[in-house]
């Protein structure tokens, strides 16, 4: 009786333990669709993956006076579309939050930009891409085969969710504004081997916002541009911003800019005195947290929302 029931707690123990590392540790409210990226599975995917875990403590630093989730050991990437109420036929954007490729920042810098998205009548599609060591590519190509998979998915799924498919940009932040920008000079060529019919559609951008980004300037090597980073006339339009007292560097706002302006895409910079680094869109005092206003106005300069 007594080895029956040991037996029993050591089942219900490894059960309880199975579970917790097979449950994300950050999921969306309710009401939303979330579709894995990979149906069976991430490419390379590790066969016991650690449990997906807030690595958050009590003594991080707040953001505009409020804490924010860092989501680490992403193994199993989603997408979840957040969608303004109407059924009307409208533009979306994907979003990749920030965080080094380390962690996400997946409400400072991903469900709080799908509110303001809804907000303007475009759809929002977060996506949970894979952390930690997942790029720049290409030291790691895991968050860049994310990034092309999940456009594919949003252009398959865009008669279903009420997307324009001619319409389906991406906005990142810190390092998922360098995946953004990876993304916009990367749709060519499927960093992995096609699964489905999201992988015949096009991966490209149709605009990119670039928000406050890392690794698309050299520091030990004076600040000169990546060299896999390489915009060509077909890049999509792009909104920069960062902050000059940015301590990631403000040349990786300056110095891709130059690039698109010399391949002769539109784009548009925004360079302003304070901010440092990791605001996201939560308003301060700082003019540098003003820049959803302007990024609305640009979205009706380039058309995809109507003029006022």
């Amino acid at each position: 009786m007594k080895r029956s029931a040991i037996i029993l707690c050591f089942t219900l123990a490894t059960s309880a333990l199975c579970a917790a590392a097979q449950n994300p540790a950050w999921q969306p409210a309710p009401g939303h669709i979330t579709l894995p990226l990979w149906p069976d599975g991430a490419p390379g995917a590790p066969a016991n993956p650690p449990a997906e875990i807030d690595t958050t403590k009590p003594t991080d630093n707040l953001i505009a006076g409020k804490p924010l989730i860092r989501l680490g050991n992403v193994f199993n990437p989603t997408l979840t579309v957040y969608a303004p109420k109407s059924n009307a036929v409208r533009p979306a954007v994907v979003v990749f939050p920030g965080g080094g490729y380390q962690i996400l920042a997946i409400d400072l810098e991903g469900t709080e930009v799908c509110d303001w998205l809804n907000s303007i009548d475009v759809t929002c599609v977060l996506v949970k891409y894979r952390v930690p060591n997942t790029g720049p590519y290409p030291k790691s190509a895991a968050a860049l085969q994310d990034a092309q998979r999940a456009l594919g998915l949003v252009r398959l799924h865009a008669a279903e969710w009420n997307i324009d498919p001619n319409h389906v940009g991406v906005l990142g932040f810190s390092a998922g504004a360098h995946l953004s920008a990876a993304l916009s000079t990367h749709f060519d060529k499927r960093l992995y081997d096609p699964i489905d019919a999201a992988d015949q559609l096009s991966c490209r951008p149709d605009f990119a916002f670039i928000i406050y980004p890392g690794y698309l300037a050299n520091a030990a090597k004076n600040m000169v541009p990546n060299a896999d980073i390489n915009p060509t006339a077909q890049t999509p339009p792009s909104f920069i911003v960062q902050a000059e007292n940015d301590p990631v560097n403000v040349e990786n706002a300056t110095v891709y800019f130059l690039q698109l302006k010399a391949a002769k895409v539109p784009a548009e910079l925004h360079i302003y005195a304070e901010g440092g680094h990791g605001y996201g869109l939560r308003r301060t005092a700082l003019p540098v947290t003003t820049w959803p206003d302007t990024a609305k106005i640009w979205l009706r300069t380039i058309k995809v929302l109507p003029a006022e």
